[in-house]
């Protein structure tokens, strides 16, 4: 039988490679960490800062667009950060089955502090009007825009379309006075939760209860 002698003199270089082996091995580690925090945050574009509408029927991420609608995103960006839409709700949704039969239709779902905090809502001061003309952001699936009477009387109330609604651009029939609607964001994530509250019970084109935002926050 054979033996392997390992002497004394050897265990300080058996010392040190295991040391570099361990070294080594947490070092893969620390960066496989770092990878995938990197992965699952990615660094936000500053010029497409995100917001998040968190509902009672799950989150809706999206991303707006400053530089094309700078007014309008920086009066929406300022409600957000007051903390308006705290405890606030989608009270209204456009369907092809809720509207009349001679008239454009329109597929949306509305929301804002309009039934939460009226007398707010009436005080915020209107946004200068950003047509669709301006900012070439038309009114496609996902798309975030500025509820309105006139021109320039925008403020915290806003809805997300559901389809294609060339109707509510500069120049669409849905808008009596041809300018549109002012659209500043887009659905990034959560289309299947803006859909999911499209189909809750309405009556009236109003949402019968409606449904609750329980807030809006940057991400």
């Amino acid at each position: 039988m054979s033996h392997h002698n390992l002497s004394l003199h050897n265990l300080p270089a058996l010392c040190a490679s295991a040391v570099k082996k361990s070294s080594r091995c947490k070092m893969f580690v620390f960066l496989s960490l770092l990878a995938m925090l990197s992965a699952c945050n990615p660094k936000q574009d500053p010029n497409r800062p995100r917001i998040e509408i968190q509902t009672s029927k799950g989150d809706i991420l999206i991303e707006l667009y400053p530089q094309r609608a700078p007014k309008t995103v920086a009066a929406f960006l300022s409600y957000v950060d007051s903390g308006y839409y705290y405890n606030s709700n989608f009270y209204r949704a456009l369907t092809m089955d809720n509207q009349p039969s001679n008239a454009p239709k329109t597929e949306l779902i509305q929301g804002g502090i309009w039934k939460t905090n009226n007398k707010l809502a009436v005080r915020i001061p209107g946004i200068p009007h950003e047509s669709t003309e301006q900012t070439k952001l038309l009114h496609d699936e996902g798309v975030l825009s500025l509820a309105r009477a006139e021109p320039g009387t925008a403020g915290t109330e806003f809805f997300i379309c559901l389809s294609k609604q060339p109707g509510l651009d500069h120049g669409g029939e849905n808008v009596p006075d041809r300018q549109g609607y002012a659209t500043f964001g887009k659905v990034v994530k959560g289309m299947s939760v803006v859909r999911k509250i499209s189909r809750q019970n309405e009556n009236d084109q109003y949402f019968s209860p409606p449904v609750a935002i329980y807030n809006i926050v940057r991400k």
